[in-house]
């Protein structure tokens, strides 16, 4: 039957099923089974599904989509697996890039970037660890809790965002590994690069849950102790320059910019954060799991991000007439470290290069993991698809993306990470309103009704609010491409990107109007 449904024996404590955690204080009360679906119901049948599906499960391959999870089907394992999984997806070459581009892209001094990474990640993150406790409590994918908020039928216009975030993500990410392997190797076509990731990553998402989980609990290892290599080979060139802060109009603008960057890549994780917690008891602490989460989350993009920033200085040097700006501008962000590490390295620095470019495996394994859920939530039809076939699926997309963007790093990375942050907020000013206004907790909830359209928000209010939110945010975005009016008020020439405060904002306010009369019409 698989990983899933592997019996073990009743002294594996791990195997021991929890009865109720009823005894947590924050538990809440019990929260019964009704609507979620036996791992054997997969495998019943003689279509093409159920004989995939028996394959597949010959192999440990997970075999459960967004179906919800029963209590008796949780495993037992420790919450630390949850830190660990955003600790190593975090804990990558991307994550560094971010801090990196403060200097070459913003024009930002070293203070200022510091102080914009730690406050903005940690409001960026806030959502992803307060998502992450959903997936205990009622079992279900972060795509499928969001029927509670946009409905039936309007959670499939989130679905098709979100679907863009997984792919472009996952897009970006293969470009960064690929200029690694490039400045390693110049005769290494970036396409070879790309294939060599993409498909390893497509290997462990294929096999689900469980080995994404076991994967992404020691990928963080090696990725910190060569990231502590380059923190100490960095100090010990003593090429470090402390860029003074910017002053007036020009500064706040591209602070704001580089804000919305760091936002973006922070929040990114939100869409699928109860994804990777519906196996946890039901009883599970819900500050632990919001701790654990914080933890795995905070810890390497402040590390990763700050050091990316304080290594980006030394391009200023001789006003740019250094190693560090030409392997930036030969390789990019990889050319960037070859020039920390390889001369006082030699083979040892580019065999570290390579470690990172792999790394970009546990930063794309949550991506093409849950995009291939949210492909199943688009219509009934591609819910009958098995979950691994959509690995494939947006695997093969992604490629066809990364590798004609090869070389377009800074600008696809830059405009999509802002498009990524617009949507995100409005996402998160329309959940959270739903859930602490209209919900008013956890015990507005019946997960049962998941797959009851009639039972489920009409979705009108949440649709129109996403609207009024994406008009903030164009009202609010300064971009390569186009600046709007409030935008521009922000900075100087390229004026201050204020989308995502915007975005959340408008969408948040107008939602909480919007829907006060759509439930008092509807009932619902």
């Amino acid at each position: 039957m698989g990983l899933f449904e592997k019996k073990k024996p009743a002294d594996d404590v791990e195997a021991v099923q929890p009865e109720k955690y009823t005894n947590e204080a924050d538990s809440g009360d019990f929260v019964p089974d009704e609507g979620a679906v036996q791992a054997e119901t997969f495998v019943v049948g003689d279509g093409w599904v159920a004989k995939a599906q028996r394959l597949a499960g010959k192999f440990g391959v997970e075999q459960r989509g967004i179906e919800r999870v029963p209590s008796d089907e949780r495993t037992n394992d420790g919450m630390s697996q949850i830190g660990t999984l955003w600790l190593s997806a975090n804990m990558v070459v991307s994550s560094f890039a971010i801090g990196a581009l403060a200097y070459p892209i913003f024009y930002l001094g070293f203070i200022d970037t510091i102080l914009i990474i730690f406050f903005v990640n940690l409001i960026g993150i806030t959502p992803v660890c307060f998502f992450s406790t959903f997936g205990p409590r009622f079992g279900l994918r972060q795509m499928v809790l969001s029927r509670f908020y946009f409905g039936w039928y309007g959670v499939k216009i989130i679905a098709v965002f979100n679907i863009l975030a997984c792919i472009g993500w996952s897009s970006v990410n293969v470009i960064v590994g690929a200029q690694l392997f490039n400045a390693v190797n110049h005769n290494m076509p970036g396409w070879a690069g790309i294939l060599v990731i993409a498909v390893s990553t497509l290997i462990i998402t294929a096999f689900g849950y469980k080995i994404v989980h076991t994967y992404e609990r020691w990928s963080w290892i090696p990725c910190f102790i060569i990231f502590m290599i380059i923190l100490g080979e960095f100090a010990k060139s003593g090429h470090f320059q402390n860029i003074p802060m910017g002053v007036g109009k020009s500064e706040a603008g591209a602070a704001l910019s580089f804000a919305a960057s760091v936002y973006g890549f922070a929040t990114g994780w939100t869409s699928y954060a109860a994804d990777y917690t519906v196996y946890q008891p039901v009883g599970r602490s819900r500050k632990s799991i919001f701790l654990w989460t914080f933890a795995g989350l905070s810890f390497p993009l402040l590390f990763t991000q700050m050091l990316g920033a304080a290594v980006a200085t030394a391009m200023s040097i001789d006003d740019g007439k250094n190693a560090y700006m030409d392997g930036y501008e030969s390789s990019g962000i990889g050319g960037l470290l070859a020039a920390v590490i390889v001369p006082p390295l030699g083979k040892f620095g580019q065999f570290c290069l390579v470690i990172l470019a792999l790394s970009i495996i546990a930063n794309n394994c949550p991506n093409i993991y849950s995009v291939s859920l949210t492909l199943q939530l688009l219509a009934r039809a591609t819910a009958k698809v098995p979950r691994f076939l959509w690995t494939l699926v947006g695997t093969v997309i992604y490629i066809a993306i990364a590798i004609p963007g090869y070389n377009h790093f800074e600008s696809v990375l830059e405009n999509f990470m802002l498009v990524i942050g617009y949507w995100l907020a409005i996402y998160e000013g329309i959940s959270l309103s739903e859930h602490i206004f209209f919900k008013r907790g956890f015990s507005g909830y019946n997960p049962a009704d998941y797959t009851t359209p009639s039972k489920l928000p009409p979705g009108f209010a949440a649709i129109l609010a996403f609207c009024i939110g994406a008009m903030g945010a164009i009202l609010g975005m300064a971009q390569v491409w186009f600046t709007g009016p409030i935008g521009k008020l922000c900075g100087t020439k390229y004026g201050g990107d204020v989308g995502f405060e915007l975005a959340f904002s408008f969408s948040a306010i107008s939602f909480c109007f919007l829907r006060y009369f759509e439930k008092k019409h509807f009932g619902r």
